[in-house]
């Protein structure tokens, strides 16, 4: 499986993502750069597949990653009904232009309505 690195050793990474999709999921509009969009947006579609299955493995599994147990309530009631006809692409990526610092990408990832 290929990913991306972000400049973080692997505990780094996977605390900012795990962070980055529960803000995603609780506020459901972040912005970030470019490159951890595209992992954050990843992680995100998994759980909502997850909140669409809705098993007790299902539930276990997204509290597992999911650092807030409100989210994972969220995600479990009105975000699988939202998304319960749909197959996929529950997020939506938009360019706003570059960082000042450094010129990074930077985008607004949001839930689709």
């Amino acid at each position: 499986m290929s990913y991306r690195k972000l400049g973080m050793k692997s505990e780094q990474r996977k605390s900012v993502l795990r962070n980055s999709v529960t803000s995603l999921l609780e506020h459901e509009k972040i912005e970030t750069t470019e490159s951890r969009a595209k992992e954050i947006r990843s992680m995100t579609e998994k759980m909502i597949t997850l909140g669409k299955r809705g098993d007790l493995h299902a539930r276990r599994q997204a509290n597992a990653y999911l650092m807030d147990e409100d989210v994972l309530f969220k995600l479990f009631g009105p975000l699988s009904e939202r998304y319960q006809d749909r197959q996929g692409g529950y997020t939506r990526m938009i360019k706003t232009g570059y960082r000042k610092g450094d010129g990074a990408p930077i985008v607004i990832l949001e839930l689709v309505e």
